[in-house]
C-alpha cells in the first residue's frame, strides 16, 4: 500500500491509504484578510491552546452528540463519515458521542458503547482517519443511570404513530432492560421512565471500574482525550443532587457524600490514562430548580467540585446545564450556560468550555477574548453547518488552514471575495 510519495507529497504516518500529511494542521490560522480586519494578531477563537501534551490549533470543538445508530454499542461507518467529515473542516478538537461504560449504562440501546474489546477497533478506524488529517479527537464515557433504557429519539414505537407524545421507556421488545436500571436511589426521572434500583456500595464500585476499564481501551484506540460525562442528570450527576440522592450511606447527604462517587471514578480514570493526555469533566453547573438553597445542585457546588477535580487532575470543566428533573425552568437564550463557565474559570481558577445555542462566530470570538471560557463547543451549529469552523474564521477576518485537497479552492474563494 502507498503510504507517502517521493518529493514533497509525504503521506500522513501510519495511514493506511496515502493522504498527504496535513502540517500544519486544519484549523491553523495562517493569515489576515486585511480587507475585513484591522487587527494584527489572530481573533483568539483562532489561537492555540497547550493542554498536556496536546496542542490543539483552535478553541473550537465538536461536542460530543449522540446519534443513536451503533449496534450492540459498536460504531459503524455511519460514524466514521459523521466525525470524520469534521476533521475536514478545521476544528481544533473532535468528541466521540456519549460511550457507554455498561450495557445498562446507555441511554438508548443505540448508544455508543466501550464496554468489550470487540469495540476498540471500530474506534480507532475513526480515531485513524482523524488523526491522518492532522486533527485531535476525545471520547465522552458515561453511565446514563437512572435515565436509561429509553427510545431513540427518531423511533416511532408502535400503538403512538399519530401521538406528539413519545413514550421515553424502552421495554424489551425495542432491546431496552426496564428492569435492570439503576441509580442512586429508587427514584424515577418522570412517570415515562423505568423504575430505577438503588447501587449497592458494591455495585457503584464495579461502576467505577468499568470506567477504568474503559478508559483503558480508549488508551488502545489511540484517544488524545476523555470526557468524564457527569452531566444532564446521567448517573454522577444523580449523586451531585439532591434532588435524585436520597441516599443515608457514605454517598448521600453531605456535599462530600455526593460528590464522593464522581471524584472516585475521576481519580482512577486519571490513575490510568497517559500522564501527558488531557482529562475533561463535563458537568451540569444547575439543575435549574429554585426549591431553596441547598435542595438541588447550584453554581457554588459546581465551583466546589470543580476545585476538587483539579486537585485529582482534571484539565477542563465542560460547562453545560440541567438535566435532572422535568422539573427545571431553564432561562434559555443565546449563550445561557456561559455563566457558569465563566464563574467556574474564575473561582476554581481551571480551564473551562462553553457550550449551548452558541452559534454566532463573533459571539464565540468574545466569549474567549474576555476570558469567559476557553474552548467553545458546538452541536447542533455543526450539524447545521459542518463548515462553521470556515465561515468563522472568513467572518473573523482570518484565513485557515484546511486540509491540502481543499485549501488551494478554499483560499482562492476567501482571496476572491476580500478583493470584492
Amino acid at each position: 500500500m502507498i503510504t507517502k510519495i517521493t518529493g514533497e507529497n509525504i503521506g500522513a504516518p501510519n495511514a493506511p491509504y496515502y493522504t498527504p500529511i496535513q502540517d500544519p494542521p486544519p484549523g491553523t490560522s495562517l493569515s489576515l484578510i486585511k480587507s475585513q480586519s484591522n487587527d494584527t494578531e489572530s481573533p483568539p477563537l483562532f489561537t492555540p491552546l497547550k493542554l498536556r501534551g496536546i496542542s490543539l490549533p483552535n478553541r473550537i470543538v465538536v461536542s460530543p452528540m449522540c446519534t443513536y445508530s451503533a449496534h450492540d454499542g459498536t460504531l459503524t461507518d455511519w460514524h466514521l463519515v459523521h466525525l470524520g467529515q469534521f476533521a475536514l473542516r478545521g476544528v481544533g478538537l473532535i468528541f466521540v458521542e456519549a460511550t457507554a461504560v455498561t450495557p445498562q449504562g446507555r441511554i438508548s440501546p443505540n448508544d455508543s458503547g466501550l464496554w468489550k474489546d470487540e469495540q476498540i477497533a471500530p474506534l480507532k478506524r475513526i480515531v485513524d482517519f482523524v488523526h491522518s488529517q492532522g486533527v485531535k479527537i476525545g471520547i465522552q464515557l458515561a453511565h446514563s443511570g437512572r435515565k436509561s433504557s429509553t427510545i431513540a429519539p427518531f423511533i416511532l414505537v408502535k400503538g403512538h404513530e399519530n401521538n406528539v407524545k413519545i413514550p421515553n421507556l424502552s421495554p424489551e421488545e425495542y432491546g431496552g432492560w426496564p428492569n435492570d436500571v439503576v441509580g442512586p436511589s429508587p427514584i424515577p426521572w418522570d412517570e415515562n421512565h423505568a423504575n430505577p434500583k438503588e447501587l449497592t456500595i458494591e455495585q457503584i464500585h464495579e461502576i467505577e471500574e468499568a470506567y477504568v476499564a474503559a478508559a483503558k481501551r480508549a488508551e488502545k484506540a489511540g484517544f488524545d482525550i476523555i470526557e468524564l460525562h457527569f452531566a444532564h442528570g446521567y448517573l454522577a450527576h444523580e449523586f451531585f443532587s439532591p434532588i435524585s440522592n436520597k441516599r443515608t450511606d457514605q454517598y448521600g447527604g453531605s456535599f462530600e457524600n455526593r460528590v464522593r462517587y464522581g471524584l472516585e471514578t475521576t481519580k482512577k480514570v486519571r490513575q490510568v490514562w497517559s500522564e501527558d493526555k488531557p482529562l475533561f469533566v463535563r458537568i451540569s453547573a444547575s439543575d435549574w430548580v429554585d426549591n431553596g438553597e441547598g435542595n438541588s445542585w447550584e453554581i457554588k457546588q459546581s465551583v466546589k467540585l470543580s476545585k476538587l477535580l483539579k486537585e485529582l487532575g482534571v484539565d477542563l470543566i465542560d460547562v453545560s446545564s440541567g438535566g435532572n428533573t422535568p422539573e427545571q425552568k431553564i432561562n434559555l437564550d443565546n449563550s445561557y450556560q456561559v455563566p457558569f463557565a465563566e464563574e467556574i474559570k474564575k473561582y476554581a481558577n481551571i480551564y473551562t468550555g462553553a457550550v449551548g445555542l452558541i452559534r454566532d462566530p463573533q459571539i464565540a470570538n468574545n466569549i474567549v477574548t474576555n476570558g469567559q471560557a476557553d474552548l467553545i463547543f458546538l452541536a447542533r451549529g455543526f450539524l447545521h453547518d459542518s463548515s462553521w469552523v470556515i465561515k468563522a474564521a472568513e467572518k473573523l477576518g482570518v484565513l485557515i488552514q484546511t486540509p491540502k485537497q481543499y485549501h488551494y479552492a478554499i483560499k482562492k474563494i476567501l482571496i476572491s471575495n476580500s478583493i470584492k
